[in-house]
């Protein structure tokens, strides 16, 4: 599989040779559906909480006598039926949302997602990324040059010049090989890997 190799003004500079196991591999809706699912869902905390009848501050007294008031009969106010009342299964903050993902199902999902990228031209390399200082200034017009407006940059190792500049970039994400992930690869409208990039993720997910 040959990759658009680009310099950087974003002008074509050849192609680049890498593993079709990675990039040439057939879509898989479901399997990318269930990727992406168990990825969010197990970035998920439990925190929201909810009360109870048991953990609502009400009298457990019973607010009126059973019979002849015309009324409906009443037990308690923190009947979840009453406002103000418990309810009747809360959520609770210990709730656990994780979804099993195997690491097989896992590698052939990004796999699959890279390739998807590639044949829709959405996927790009670069011979490497840096800036010589941190500035936000200089990484926009590194971008610019590359002709993108919204792009994912995977680089094999995290330069903190590059890092300090792209936190104030709202459309600029910069990820380390190893901290790649379906999610931000599906969020953005293109994805640039440096060649090192390349070379990890083959050794990562091959």
């Amino acid at each position: 599989m040959e990759l658009k190799l680009i310099d950087s003004n974003g002008q074509s500079a050849g192609s680049v040779q890498a593993s079709d196991v990675l990039f040439a591999r057939d879509y898989n809706e479901a399997l990318v559906h269930q990727v992406v699912t168990g990825y969010l869902a197990n970035a998920r905390q439990g925190t929201r909480a909810q009360k109870g009848r048991s953990d609502v501050n009400k009298s457990t007294k019973k607010p009126w006598k059973q019979k002849g008031t015309g009324r409906a009969r009443a037990g308690m106010a923190s009947s979840p039926l009453w406002r103000g009342g418990g309810k009747i299964f809360p959520n609770l903050p210990d709730e656990n949302f994780s979804h099993k993902v195997n690491k097989k199902m896992y590698r052939a999902g990004m796999c699959t997602v890279l390739s998807q990228l590639a044949r829709e031209g959405r996927l790009s390399v670069v011979d490497g990324i840096a800036v010589e200082a941190p500035k936000t200034k200089l990484l926009a017009q590194k971008v610019k040059g590359l002709g993108f407006d919204k792009v994912l940059i995977i680089t094999d190792e995290m330069d903190e010049n590059l890092f300090l500049s792209a936190r104030n970039l709202q459309n600029v994400l910069i990820l380390e090989t190893r901290e790649t992930d379906p999610v931000s690869l599906l969020r953005f409208e293109h994805t640039v890997l440096t060649k090192a990039a390349v070379a990890k993720l083959e050794e990562m997910l091959s």
